[in-house]
This record gives C-alpha cells, sequence and structure tokens, in this order.
C-alpha cells in the first residue's frame, strides 16, 4: 500500500475493542471503506461509526454456529491478491482489494478457561489467524495490525501519505508472532488435557 486512496477498504474484527472505534473514525476520515465483522461492528456503530458487515461483501451469512464468517475468495482475495500480477483476475471474479487487515485474538488461555473440552475447542479462532496470516504474507501491498497500541502511529503513517515496505514488514512480523502464541496456547492447553477422553 503505497499510501491511503480514497477506494482503500479496510477490515476490522477485533477482540480487544479498545480504541478501534476512534481508530476507524479515522480510517474513516481519510476516505477509507470499512468493513467489519459481527461484534466489532456493533461496537463501531454504538460508537457512531459506519462499517459494513462482511457478509454483504461474502453474499453468505455467517454459518454454520459462527463457524465461518471470513472463509470467502472475496474476503481472502481481496487480502492475498498481489495487486501488480492478479488484478485483472480480482476484476473477473468481482473480488476488490483489502490493504488493511486490524484483527487481534482473544487470548486462548483466559477464553478455555473452565470450558469443557468439547467448549474449548469452540474457542479455537479459525478466521482471525486465517486473515492475519494471509495479511502478513501479502505485506507487500497489505498492512497488517494486531496492537491497539499502534493504532495511532498507524493513522498518523496514513495521514502523512501511506506506510513504506519496511513498516508493512516489522507489522508483518508482529502479526506472525501474536498467531504463533495464540496456535502455541492452544497446542499447550490441548497437550494438557489429551487424556481427557478415551479413544
Amino acid at each position: 500500500m503505497s499510501g491511503i486512496r480514497a477506494a482503500a477498504r479496510a477490515l476490522l474484527s477485533v477482540a480487544d475493542k479498545s480504541e478501534v472505534a476512534s481508530f476507524a473514525r479515522d480510517l474513516a476520515g481519510m476516505g477509507v471503506e470499512l468493513l467489519a465483522t459481527g461484534g466489532t461492528r456493533r461496537a463501531l456503530l454504538a460508537a457512531g461509526v459506519a462499517a459494513a458487515e462482511v457478509t454483504t461483501v461474502t453474499g453468505f451469512p455467517e454459518m454454520l454456529g459462527g463457524r465461518v464468517k471470513t472463509l470467502h475468495p472475496r474476503i481472502h482475495g481481496g487480502i492475498l491478491a498481489r495487486r501488480h500480477v492478479d488484478a485483472e483476475e480480482m476484476t473477473r471474479n468481482g473480488i476488490r482489494a483489502i490493504d488493511l487487515v486490524v484483527v487481534n485474538l482473544y487470548p486462548f488461555e483466559r477464553a478455555a478457561a473452565n470450558c469443557d473440552l468439547e467448549q474449548v475447542v469452540e474457542q479455537i479462532d479459525i478466521g482471525g489467524p486465517a486473515m492475519l496470516r494471509a495479511a502478513a504474507k501479502n505485506h507487500r501491498d497489505v498492512l497488517a495490525v494486531v496492537d491497539a497500541a499502534d493504532y495511532r502511529d498507524v493513522a498518523r503513517s496514513l495521514a502523512a501519505g501511506g506506510t513504506s515496505f519496511a513498516y508493512r514488514q516489522r507489522m508483518a512480523v508482529k502479526a506472525f508472532n501474536h498467531t504463533a502464541a495464540y496456535d502455541h496456547a492452544i497446542a499447550a492447553h490441548l497437550a494438557d488435557r489429551v487424556d481427557e477422553r478415551s479413544d
């Protein structure tokens, strides 16, 4: 992302909702189109910040008890598309670019506390880590943001004309560390309970 453009889009889906409304308001003020998942969108709307629900992009409702929300080519294609390579294919398939992905994950240890094994499994987030990993992988064109402490700096950088490759690369590293810690917490928790059920 060489700089915020009028057509730029951001996808927000955060467990930590502190400061997200203020950040989203700053983005909207720069002409960024906002997409958000259920709980994040409700928080934004409550703060008076308009955001489209991701279902308006996918054309599908949340399904399978909320397990499938963002796992769709119009979301992941928008994040993963290489702007210098895939533009024609994006147009052919009705995929619009997503330039900024703001996702953070609920601490798994806290989510799994006092849950039985089946409830623990339902706490495992699939879509959030997938979106973050996609954005971090495609940091040539996409900025991944996982930490509310970075919102102000990101907004300043975008308002000043955009982010450098090195900046996006540093944020990608932070995103991969975030998903790695999340996966480690899941693996450690399940390892502790591996004998809880018989085969």
